[in-house]
């Protein structure tokens, strides 16, 4: 319903719902490789050009991450010159070029179904398109939420991107499994150190066809969040940085009544009488807090489970590593919503915290119970509170903060460097997560497993740390109480 004094709740709430699309649209493509990469490993190991080996897999497994780093790098300009609204257009558009090029990197080029170092070339870069759209959209998506947003409900609304980024990564374990259907994954063997092969018996289909299907499927969410994001506005700051007051004033009344519309447009303009300001203009911890929060967001560990899960699961002794993905993805889903509901009570430091140090617990029992099959049980379980405890805390919270803690002039630019950060390490964890899991000090031995995942708890409680000493509370606060904020711990 909506009133002069009041402004429209409904209003508010479909422009935010076309919004996340954005981030089901960033969980989508960065999970797709969940399902479809070790029919896309058996495809390119029958190259006889070349030898696809561990290394290069990891690199195809993750380069949509390259595009992503370009992409959040570029997202501060974009944001900037083309507004939010069009710079997420331009996302949407990238999303579905890499879908359908994914799918079929021969399209005028190759011969269908030959793969060559060529073909593995061409297939990377449709990927770093993909992921151009996924570094625009995860960062962009939280800004234009958190700038049409109120404060009071701010935290709860930009907390729904990450519910979409963990709903769109349950769509396509979903999806892929019901591609998968009857048929297996291929199995890979280890012939050579880091030089592998199909074994025989392996099922055709998925390495020719499943992987396919599984990296096309992203075209339908792609084309209708590039429809829809045409018809919602450019966020008012945006709006009066670009000096069109009258526009922004009629957005901020719709959302919020007109009475509170006007001392809202008022202390934007309060923010933003120097329409670009130097990035350091609020001191060196302004920038490195943000810088950090995205760094620890990644340095967890969590992508290598997100990423690598039907792997994980398959390598623990699952029947089928497929389902108990599923089922990870409906659990992370119940605990993302526990950030939603909470973090406007309990506020942004607290969540984060506490999640930092359920994530130590379950990857210390992951590293202590990996690899013993009478502990398979405390193994699964580890894994379950390590990913569900990211989703409460670091997933949904860490966007937030991002989304807010910048002051509106250095807004753009802050977080493109931030999430440029974010998507860095996300590459060197999820690149470096199958040769560091498969280290052997001896043959046969279990270093990699314990290591990995011990490293990764002693970095959750590294983080905890960091959030208790340097990350302010912002929860109550408005986008231009920042400004004071930064300011007074400037001087």
């Amino acid at each position: 319903m909506k009133t002069q004094d009041q402004g429209s709740r409904g209003y508010l709430i479909s422009i935010v719902m076309v919004a996340v699309l954005g981030g089901l649209l960033f969980g989508y493509d960065t999970a797709v490789i969940s399902g479809a990469e070790k029919g896309l490993q058996a495809f390119f190991i029958g190259a006889q050009d070349f030898q696809y080996t561990d290394m290069m897999h990891g690199f195809t497994s993750s380069s949509a991450l390259i595009g992503c780093i370009i992409g959040s790098a570029l997202s501060g300009l974009l944001a900037s010159n083309l507004g939010r609204k069009r710079a997420l257009i331009v996302a949407g558009i990238l999303f579905f070029i890499s879908a359908l090029g994914s799918m079929e990197p021969e399209f005028m080029l190759f011969r269908h179904g030959e793969p060559s170092y060529s073909l593995l070339i061409a297939f990377n870069i449709y990927r770093v398109i993909g992921g151009i759209g996924v570094g625009l959209a995860s960062a962009i998506c939280p800004m234009y939420i958190g700038e049409v947003a109120p404060s009071g409900i701010r935290g709860m609304l930009v907390s729904w991107n990450q519910f979409a980024i963990i709903f769109g990564q349950l769509v396509v374990y979903f999806v892929n499994f019901l591609i998968l259907g009857d048929h297996t994954n291929p199995i890979i063997e280890q012939i050579g150190q880091g030089i592998n092969a199909v074994a025989p018996g392996s099922d055709p289909w998925t390495i020719t066809t499943g992987w396919r299907y599984m990296f096309g499927s992203e075209a339908i969410p792609a084309g209708l969040f590039t429809i829809l994001i045409c018809f919602v506005p450019e966020t008012p700051r945006y709006l009066v940085m670009a000096g069109r007051d009258e526009q922004a004033l009629g957005i901020l009344s719709r959302i919020n009544g007109q009475s509170q519309a006007r001392q809202i447009l008022s202390d934007i303009k309060s923010t933003i009488t120097v329409r670009t300001e130097r990035l350091m203009t609020y001191g060196w911890l302004c920038i490195f807090v943000g810088i950090m929060l995205s760094v620890f967001q990644q340095a967890v560990g969590i992508n290598a489970v997100l990423y690598y899960a039907p792997r994980i699961f398959g390598d623990m002794g699952m029947t089928n590593p497929m389902v108990n993905t599923v089922v990870m993805g409906v659990v992370n889903i119940l605990f993302t919503l526990v950030a939603v509901f909470t973090v406007e009570k309990l506020g942004r430091k607290p969540l984060l915290i506490c999640g930092s140090i359920g994530m130590a617990i379950g990857a210390f029992g992951v590293a202590t119970t990996f690899g013993n099959p009478a502990l398979s049980l405390v193994t699964m379980l580890s894994i379950m509170v390590y990913s569900a405890s990211f989703m409460f805390s670091w997933g949904p919270i860490c966007w937030v903060l991002i989304a807010e803690i910048f002051p509106n002039t250095i807004r753009g630019a802050a977080v493109a460097i931030a999430v440029a950060f974010q998507w860095i390490f996300n590459f060197i964890v999820s690149s470096t997560f199958v040769p560091m899991f498969n280290m052997h000090l001896t043959p046969g031995d279990d270093f990699g497993h314990w290591f990995t995942y011990g490293l990764y708890g002693l970095i959750c409680l590294l983080a905890a740390l960091f959030v208790w000493r340097l990350v302010p509370e912002t929860k109550g606060k408005t986008l231009e109480d920042m400004t004071a904020l930064w300011r007074k711990r400037n001087q």
